[in-house]
């Protein structure tokens, strides 16, 4: 993280940290941990194409599949992502 580019903007119902990655870093961020302690971290995904399939992977199938349901199962492609919505296609 580069701190001088991070930064911290607090109202009173809502609170946004801005993270910027070190020039070195590279790739897309798959997720965070937020919470008031490091021993009771939350985890969150980023939005993404991988993430999102992950998740209605599980929400379809559960518990292990078997081949014929893995193949079954909806293609999901993010086409758009903004802070206002997301775009996602369904096949």
């Amino acid at each position: 993280l580069v701190s001088p580019e991070s930064s911290v903007s607090v109202s009173a119902h809502n609170a946004v940290v801005g993270l910027a990655k070190a020039p070195g870093s590279t790739g897309l961020w798959d997720k965070f941990s937020f919470g008031l302690e490091p021993s009771a971290l939350q985890e969150r995904l980023f939005v993404s194409e991988e993430n999102i399939d992950g998740f209605l992977g599980t929400a379809f199938c559960p518990s292990p599949c078997s081949q014929s349901a893995l193949e079954s199962q909806p293609l999901i492609e993010v086409l758009d992502v903004t802070e206002d919505r997301i775009q996602i296609r369904v096949q």
